[in-house]
């Protein structure tokens, strides 16, 4: 156990830990708290799984490289300058 769930735990005596499971055993029946166990014991392992996941990615990145910086693309080539009327269409006098 780690500092915070001990600390947690400090301030609840076994007469407080058998009374929160004797309500439970009250309110869900004998045949529910396996499956709420179950289901509990799930969720806890998948937020594990995720917050390692999220540590990993996080340790990843910090180990990683950072990428070469883009170089700057040459600037485009200047376009014609349009003429003032299209060859060829001119007006004679």
């Amino acid at each position: 156990m780690n500092g915070i769930e001990f600390s947690l735990l400090a301030f609840l005596g076994w007469p407080e830990i058998v009374g929160i499971l004797l309500v439970m055993l009250l309110l869900f029946g004998a045949k529910k708290l396996p499956e709420l166990a179950r289901g509990l014991g799930r969720g806890i392992n998948e937020f594990k799984r995720a917050s390692r996941d999220v540590q990993d990615e996080l340790q990843r990145a910090v180990e990683e490289e950072p990428p070469a910086p883009p170089r700057p693309s040459p600037p485009p080539p200047p376009a014609a300058a349009p003429s003032a009327s299209p060859p060829g269409s001119g007006t004679s006098a």
